[in-house]
């Protein structure tokens, strides 16, 4: 695995030693989280539990060996284009080093998707298929960021063909989805941004001509494809150039290969020399006369692509969280064991203080993830309050995770030293990757501008406000607390609805943020069991004090027990 440090013993003086003797680290992280087993044994049934455990074991011990050792080399060996063959013919093809598919065989074997949409488990867990596949994941993104984005663009691929597609298709596309067999494996993608308008999807000019057996011709440039050498693609495109905005546009599905077993004609300009998430493939693509079948009705293409990137700011999420834990970890590892100063490193008060504040941010992100990993679970089975719960919280979570991990992975590298900047270690590239976040899927004010829609469109906020107050109700220590500002809230609200747009928008952040974090501290009480509590008290005190802080006070840091049982890490 690849560590903070290596275990020495040949030091010519033993005063010299970096890290302690005893110097352990984990190897499995499925093992050692003890937060998300305890998350797992209250909210999964015993048969989903049942059903993931050995899963849940190999890809823990994987993300903590050699899903972590393969991410390393795939990072450093990125994609490659080759545009033309020794001919001198157009191949666009994208090569990419052996250890990217050797990650690929792993993902295929955790059985992330087989779980979801394999018939038989689809039906059986089809209250939970959610929360069990991002079980999954979670592990899989500690260690390997870059291919989870291909792998979130699959997942989200194969709920639009389960939706969207004819039968046949079901029956053709998703059994590639769920294959044992990587050789069998289809990945998807989600061709959307382009030049002319970024996030703003309404401004595409990309046009799709009918052709005389009813699929049509797409021609026009994609600006960023990520996972750009993906079997299954879907794109948006106008039948009707007379139509704008999005009300114009059409969704439609384009494969790699046609049914001649030619490739489907798609130019690759350029790949993108991305900054992290290096070990996947993101391009500028040329559709020409490319083939593509519509799906749904002609016109409700943006409506159908919201679909996909619902859950892409979820996977976001997962991303988010995975890799702020994973660099949280690295650093409370090495603090357990470096000697500074006459003692161990995490000794030190202010060390203890600031792995307070990101232990206490990673557990309440934890809680407001799964939260609304499971609302999808039952919005999904027609449970119509959490569908509106979820339109808010999505984009909520989607925001506040990427936020606030890349501050929880930046001051664990700070945590480290010189020797957490260093590419040796996996923090450089853990720094990198999550960097993405706050702008893949939306960034973060287009993510405010839609929790504002939000909240106008669906009875997302009064739910929020109704499981605050009950919350509020169950727990005698913080529920005048939870009631007080939850007042200041909901007063704030009603102003912010009158306010004019521009101002309406300049107050809007401030007002989620403060709503985010409130809502997080209901979720920790009510996840207060009697072993999650050595995490949960100290988080929420935590939380409480900094939501409402106001005035310069004496602080009392954490012992370095309770600090450990706050980050809830068994090495």
């Amino acid at each position: 695995m690849q560590t903070t440090a290596n275990k020495t013993s040949n030091y010519p003086n033993e005063k010299n030693r970096v890290l302690d003797e005893n110097f352990r680290i984990s190897n499995n992280f499925y093992q050692s989280d003890k937060i998300l087993q305890n998350y797992l044994k209250s909210n999964l049934s015993s048969e989903g539990l049942s059903h993931i455990k050995d899963k849940l074991e190999y890809i823990g011990k994987e993300a903590a060996g050699k899903i972590n050792e393969l991410s390393m080399l795939a990072d450093k060996s990125g994609p490659q284009l080759i545009k033309r063959d020794a001919y001198g013919e157009t191949i666009n093809e994208i090569r990419f080093h052996p250890a990217y598919w050797d990650l690929m065989k792993i993902a295929v074997k955790s059985e992330m998707f087989r779980v979801k949409w394999e018939p038989a488990s689809n039906k059986k867990f089809n209250k939970e298929k959610q929360q069990l596949g991002f079980a999954l994941g979670y592990f899989y993104a500690m260690s390997e960021s870059g291919q989870y984005c291909p792998l979130c663009m699959t997942d989200g691929v194969a709920r639009l063909i389960d939706l969207f597609c004819t039968e046949e298709d079901r029956a053709r596309l998703l059994p590639h989805i769920y294959t044992d067999y990587v050789d069998e494996f289809y990945t998807g993608a989600m061709f959307l941004t382009e030049k002319t308008g970024g996030s703003d999807v309404g401004a595409s000019i990309t046009t799709a001509t009918l052709k005389e057996d009813k699929d049509y011709l797409l021609t026009g440039e994609k600006w960023f494809c990520s996972n750009a050498n993906a079997d299954l693609i879907f794109a948006l495109a106008r039948t009707d150039n007379d139509i704008k905005g999005t009300k114009g546009l059409s969704i439609f599905l384009i494969e790699k290969n046609l049914p001649s077993g030619k490739k489907n004609p798609m130019d690759v300009i350029r790949l993108k020399d991305k900054l992290g998430v290096r070990s996947m493939a993101s391009a500028e693509c040329m559709f020409t006369n490319t083939e593509g079948k519509l799906v749904g009705n002609e016109f409700e293409g943006f409506k159908v692509m919201v679909e996909m990137v619902t859950l892409s700011r979820l996977y976001n999420s997962v991303a988010a969280l995975s890799c702020s834990r994973r660099a949280l970890i690295e650093a409370y590892q090495f603090l357990s064991y470096r000697k500074t100063f006459g003692k161990m490193a995490i000794e030190h008060a202010l060390v203890r203080t600031k792995l307070t504040e990101l232990a206490t941010l990673n557990v309440a992100n934890f809680y407001l993830v799964w939260r609304a990993i499971k609302s999808l679970d039952m919005a999904d089975l027609g449970n119509e309050r959490e569908a509106h719960l979820f339109r808010l919280i999505n984009p909520m979570t989607k925001k506040w995770s990427a936020e606030t991990g890349v501050y929880i992975t930046r001051e664990s590298m700070e945590l480290m030293g010189g020797l957490g900047y260093i590419e040796d270690t996996v923090m450089p590239k853990l720094m990198r990757d999550i960097m993405v976040l706050p702008i893949w899927e939306g960034s973060g004010n287009i993510i405010i501008l839609d929790m504002l829609r939000g909240m106008a469109k669906s009875n997302g906020f009064k739910i929020i406000c109704e499981e605050i107050t009950r919350s509020a109700g169950s727990n005698s220590t913080y529920g005048k607390f939870l009631k007080d500002e939850l007042k200041k809230l909901v007063s704030f609200s009603e102003k912010l609805k009158t306010l004019p747009q521009d101002e309406m928008e300049a107050s809007a952040k401030i007002f989620f943020d403060k709503l985010t974090s409130l809502y997080q501290i209901s979720l920790l009480i009510d996840a207060l069991n009697e072993e999650s509590k050595q995490w949960l008290t100290p988080a929420i005190n935590f939380l409480k004090e900094k939501y409402s802080f106001s005035e310069l006070k004496e602080i009392k840091p954490l012992s370095v027990d309770e600090v450990r049982g706050l980050i809830a890490w068994e090495f």
